[in-house]
């Protein structure tokens, strides 16, 4: 399984507290070559929301994004959680009719805007002029030659209520000059070289996000909406992830798939799924990882020995069944103890007691599930004479189990 890579680095304050973090994007070599700024955005944006997760990443920090003109024009960022990020635009931006509408329909809809390492001179002053009020901050490069008039120009822009941060702060004496000149927050490598953070990566495939992404756009049952996410685990997990970064608040905690999206709605599940697409966290090469199909295997087990105990098991319970299958070896997917995972992850008590403690009848089942896998005749045995099942049961629905995730492995042409 290949990894994800991020830096993150921190903003300061005038005490050196950390006030936020800029997320930059890092290649498989970790390093920060930049073909196309528009899927870096959206790399770095997707990867901060599905799989590295913002509590983990940011506490509770906000975090700048550089942005250029065709990922601010794309209404995909609407479908970005406002409050956790900052959009960072280049400030060699050209600044269109259409980049302006733009960016005050962003600003109207509560989402904070700043330009990105200008060198502060006239000429930005003159280009952003009409469009200041609209920018939070304003981050200013300290790393080539300032101007006599920057102080007055610092001046000019904290008078439109402009935070300023200086960047590129890479010794003592840029230090004291930024903090002269009255720049309110500072970034460089005087106070820390961006951490390159690391997370295991992995992958839905292409077409399978393309299809929900039509699913959801025509009009499709929503049941039939809901088998699609639960036949593509990768999707499904990103999706529970994206629900907890997102700090969504919902009334009822979460018991399902089906449940998530009726909750969520169509039109901000599909601008999800771009965001996906954009992001290139797609894989071309058609087969899964061997967690996912662990992952997959233990859904199918979980609601087919559901259904064999309790033949007339309502769509609900089923649903959890699912949850407790897709949960159970996220521990494995991000490194972290599942206790910990769970926490940051509102689903109902039911999934959550049957994977800590194995309780209820969700708990014994995903118990069962595990002797499976450990080949544990007795407990297997023990769980069918419970139930009064037939010797074999349990067997039979293994290597159903089995069969079905060859096949989905392995699709007929």
């Amino acid at each position: 399984m290949d990894n994800v890579y991020l830096a993150r680095q921190p903003i300061l304050d005038k005490e050196s507290t950390i006030y936020a973090y800029e997320i930059l994007y890092r290649d498989a070599d970790k390093t920060s070559r930049v073909e196309n700024d528009m899927t870096a955005s959206a790399f770095v944006l997707s990867n901060i929301l599905n799989k590295f997760g913002t509590k983990s990443l940011l506490g509770e920090k906000k975090a700048f994004i550089k942005i250029d003109e065709k990922f601010l024009l794309n209404d995909i960022i609407f479908s970005v959680p406002k409050d956790l990020f900052v959009f960072s635009l280049f400030s060699q931006s050209v600044i269109s009719k259409k980049m302006v509408e733009q960016i005050v329909k962003l600003h109207t809809n509560g989402y904070t805007l700043a330009i990105n390492d200008t060198n502060l001179d006239m000429s930005f002053i003159e280009k952003f002029s009409d469009i200041l009020e609209y920018f939070s901050f304003v981050k200013i490069n300290f790393d080539v030659f300032i101007s006599e008039d920057i102080a007055s120009l610092i001046l000019q822009l904290k008078k439109t209520d402009t935070t300023v941060i200086a960047t590129k702060i890479e010794d003592i004496q840029t230090y004291e000059l930024a903090k002269k000149l009255g720049c309110d927050y500072y970034e460089g490598y005087y106070f820390s070289k961006p951490v390159i953070l690391e997370n295991a990566q992995y992958e839905p495939f292409q077409m399978n996000v393309l299809k929900l992404y039509n699913l959801l756009m025509q009009d499709v049952n929503i049941d039939e909406i809901t088998t699609e996410f639960e036949n593509n685990p990768e999707i499904t997990v990103q999706l529970l992830q994206f629900i907890n970064s997102a700090a969504f608040s919902f009334r009822k905690k979460i018991s399902s798939i089906h449940h998530v999206l009726v909750l969520l709605g169509r039109i901000p599940l599909s601008q999800w799924l771009m965001l996906l697409i954009y992001s290139k966290s797609i894989s071309k090469v058609q087969q899964h990882s061997p967690l996912m199909m662990m992952v997959l295997n233990r859904t199918f087990l979980m609601k087919n020995i559901l259904k064999e105990i309790e033949p007339d098991v309502g769509s609900n319970m089923l649903g959890e069944a699912y949850l407790v299958g897709v949960l159970s070896l996220m521990d494995t997917l991000f490194g972290m103890q599942i206790e910990d995972i769970l926490q940051r992850i509102d689903i109902s008590d039911p999934v959550k007691d049957a994977i800590l403690n194995d309780a209820g009848e969700l708990g014994e089942i995903y118990a069962v599930v595990r002797a499976t896998e450990s080949f544990d005749v007795d407990e297997i045995i023990a769980f069918e004479r419970r139930h009064t099942l037939k010797t074999g049961s349990i067997k039979n629905i293994v290597l159903k189990a089995i069969e079905y995730t060859n096949e989905f492995n392995n699709p007929q042409e």
